[in-house]
């Protein structure tokens, strides 16, 4: 390993807020690639922990739009079609 390389972005603040604010599942499989990019990259391992930033990236990027795709279908299902109306005339 040289010494002027610098570690690969590694997606773990994204991550943690995705899964927080979004998506669950997707956002731990971020978190879980993005912890493993610094452990690779001290390792000496480059090219692991480029490919771990690349995993993470895509999990994290992937839980943000299946939840914000989500969150617009959501909200077009309530203001346009009334289905929280009609939830509410069973109560």
């Amino acid at each position: 390993m040289e010494q002027n390389q610098v570690p690969p972005k590694n997606w773990l603040v994204e991550s943690i807020l995705v899964t927080i604010f979004c998506c669950l599942p997707l956002g731990i499989v971020g978190i879980i690639n993005a912890s493993n990019v610094n452990t690779r990259f001290a390792a000496g391992d480059y090219e692991g922990a480029q490919k771990a930033s690349q995993e993470a990236g895509k999990w994290t990027k992937i839980g943000f739009f299946v939840s914000l795709i989500g969150g617009v279908l959501y909200l077009i299902l309530v203001f346009f079609f009334g289905v929280g109306a009609a939830l509410f005339e069973f109560l």
